[in-house]
Parts: structure tokens; C-alpha cells; sequence
């Protein structure tokens, strides 16, 4: 099944997206096939208003469960138009697997990426 994840604030853990409708708040999602998608309008309107809004989402398929030996994946509005690699800042698209617990992404990226 293909969702889109975000981190929800306001309830501390994230909140899955399936068609448009949350259908799940889990503290550990997997996902496989993974995209890390920013929608650039909505991360200008954050810079313009100052306020939060969900505009970012790690999409791809739910797996029950999975465990990612891979790199640390970050998203600041106010520093990257993208998804970032934690080590070194470099902008991550893809990735086939993912691990997002604690507020924290784990990618599989490969070398080149």
C-alpha cells in the first residue's frame, strides 16, 4: 500500500496518509520504494507566515516492519528546499528503504547518492 508520512506535532508520533485520509499514528513506520517529496509551495508559505504546515512527506510502500542500516535523513524548512543527508547535507530524492522512529529517518541510500 503506498502512503505518505509526516511527522505530527501535535501528537508526537506520525500520522499516515492513504489517499488523502490519515488512517494510522505510529511511533515506527517502514516503508519501501521510498520518495522524500517537499511540496515548494507549501514550504514558501512557511517562510512567509513563519508558521508550520505539513508540506514534506517521506511516500512509498508499508511494510510491517524492517530494519535500515543506512544514513540519517533530514528536513529544515528554513535551511534546505530538500531532504538532506544528516552526514553531509547532500540532497536525498530516493531511497529503497526507510525507517522512521522518533521523530528520526534511516535511509538506505546508496554510494552516489
Amino acid at each position: 500500500m503506498k502512503v505518505k508520512v509526516y511527522y505530527n506535532l501535535h501528537r508526537h508520533c506520525f500520522s499516515v496518509q492513504y489517499k488523502g485520509l490519515v488512517i494510522a499514528h505510529k511511533d515506527i513506520v517502514c516503508l519501501e520504494n521510498v520518495v522524500f517529496k517537499v511540496s515548494e509551495k507549501g514550504r514558501q508559505r512557511v517562510l512567509t507566515t513563519k508558521r508550520k504546515n505539513v508540506h514534506a512527506f517521506v511516500i512509498g510502500d508499508w511494510i510491517p516492519d524492517c530494519e535500515v542500516a543506512g544514513v540519517g535523513v533530514t528536513y529544515n524548512p528554513y535551511k534546505y528546499s530538500t531532504f538532506v543527508r544528516i552526514d553531509d547535507l547532500t540532497p536525498v530524492c530516493r531511497s529503497s528503504k526507510a525507517r522512521l522512529e522518533n521523530r528520526n529517518v534511516t535511509a538506505f541510500l546508496p554510494s552516489f547518492n
